[in-house]
């Protein structure tokens, strides 16, 4: 760590590479991870904001003794190329990704096969750190600030400019470097088992299949306004499925069709006939997005497919769901009020607090266990545990479930997700806590 005033890099050492997007450049790039040693700097960057889905548009690598590579997965993938080669060629090493549950799954579908995994930021949690994104970690650690101005762009967009490159090579600059020195921190403070089963599971996690969401629809922002609102969510449901539909098709970001502010507002409204629609503005215009920089004209490319959905689309929507029959609306999700399947506690805190307030004081007394133990190994309350896992415990002490040995609640945090050295470094604290509860 340093106490200096961190030093801008404004691009790589080495300069800025050009785009590999033929299967020449990438068999060359594979010779070159081939024959370099030590751990692969790893990074991806999409254009969820612009087009539909969270495809990776670029892919970018470093390796000691290979430098930087920028690589094009669409156009490789267009000309036949296999990612085994790259994934031979690295074999065994580690991957260094910062947040890499964001960056796996796309890997994955990529064709690449980590075998293990350093995530920086993972790292960065582990060692007590306030502010872990990527910029913030090589201040603390490195004395570099980098150059992020570019976080947004419309990656899918070519040829790739060179700032817009400048930006995703500094992404792997000092990935290497920031390793290592976290890795001597991670030492000092006697973490290195914790960070290994915390890499492993991350890794487990980001390359297995993502499990397909019931009602996806339900997690429009806003939609908690609604509350018990049968007809409105199903306003929300048909618009949102809509909304999909025509992005998918059209391969554009569901946002540049119809914003979810938008669809709230009609579920709200509930529009009935063309002067009540046509008052809703929102659906009426094309989404405009305007952010005072140079994505603006990145938007503006989109214009030309925004037009090909007209308002009607959104009035055909709205009337469908307003004429559904109340047997076909869709339920009110009480999330968050009642126990779910498995003992899941609600995670309103409120709803504890007023229809079970022992549990609740429970809960209370064992996030406190919990942060003071935070605060003695250096270590966030959420890394040590997460707060799911410590309401379902709280909540199933109260229905009965005997947590009252170290070696029950071990079990049941294993049981729940936790990894080994959370319920070795957990158990008996929290055992105490339910004793106590039960003595009471």
């Amino acid at each position: 760590m340093t106490s200096q005033e961190p030093v801008l890099l404004k691009e790589p050492r080495g300069g800025v590479p050009d785009v590999i997007d033929t299967p020449d450049q990438f068999y060359d790039m594979v010779d070159r991870f081939d024959q370099a040693d030590g751990p692969i700097a790893a990074d991806a960057e999409r254009a969820s904001g612009y087009r539909y889905g969270q495809q990776d548009w670029l892919v970018q690598f470093k390796r000691t003794g290979a430098g930087i590579a920028l690589v094009d997965p669409v156009a490789l993938a267009e000309q036949g190329v296999s990612w085994q080669p790259f994934n031979d060629a690295v074999g065994d090493a580690p991957w260094i990704i910062h947040d890499s549950l964001q960056d796996l799954p796309g890997f994955v579908q990529i064709g690449m096969t980590p075998r293990s995994l350093f995530d920086t930021e993972m790292a960065a949690r582990l060692l007590g750190c306030q502010r872990f994104g990527l910029a913030a970690c090589t201040e603390r650690f490195l004395g570099l600030t980098l150059a992020k101005e570019h976080s947004a762009a419309d990656w899918s967009y070519r040829p790739l400019a060179r700032d817009l490159r400048d930006y995703a090579a500094l992404d792997v600059e000092v990935l290497i470097e920031l390793r290592a020195r976290m890795l001597e921190q991670i030492k000092a403070q006697g973490k290195m088992e914790w960070a290994r089963e915390e890499f492993d599971y991350l890794l487990a996690t980001g390359t297995a299949p993502k499990p397909e969401q019931p009602e996806p629809w339900r997690h429009t922002s806003y939609i908690s306004r609604l509350k018990h609102d049968r007809r409105g969510l199903a306003i929300v449901r048909e618009l949102w499925e809509e909304r999909d539909r025509q992005a998918r098709e059209l391969d554009i970001a569901p946002s540049l069709l119809l914003p979810d502010s938008a669809i709230i507002k009609a579920a709200t409204a509930k529009p009935r006939n063309n002067r009540q629609f046509a008052s809703i503005r929102v659906l009426n215009e094309r989404v405009r997005m305007h952010v005072g920089d140079e994505r603006d004209k990145m938007f503006e490319r989109y214009a030309p497919l925004q037009r090909k959905v007209k308002p009607s689309v959104w009035k055909d929507a709205i009337l469908r769901a307003l004429a559904l029959p109340a047997s076909q609306l869709p339920a009110v999700n009480r999330e968050g009020q009642e126990g779910g399947e498995g003992g899941k506690a609600p995670r309103s805190l409120a709803y504890w607090r007023k229809h079970h307030p022992d549990r609740f004081a429970l809960l209370e007394k064992e996030r406190a266990r919990l942060n003071q133990i935070g605060q003695d190994t250096n270590t966030p309350a959420d890394v040590l545990l997460r707060p799911q896992i410590v309401r379902n415990l709280c909540w199933q002490a109260g229905e009965g479930v005997d947590l009252t040995t170290a070696e029950l609640v071990e079990e049941f945090l294993l049981r729940q997700g936790a990894r080994h050295w959370q319920a070795h470094l957990l158990g008996a604290a929290l055992a105490q806590q339910v004793r106590q509860a039960v003595r009471e």
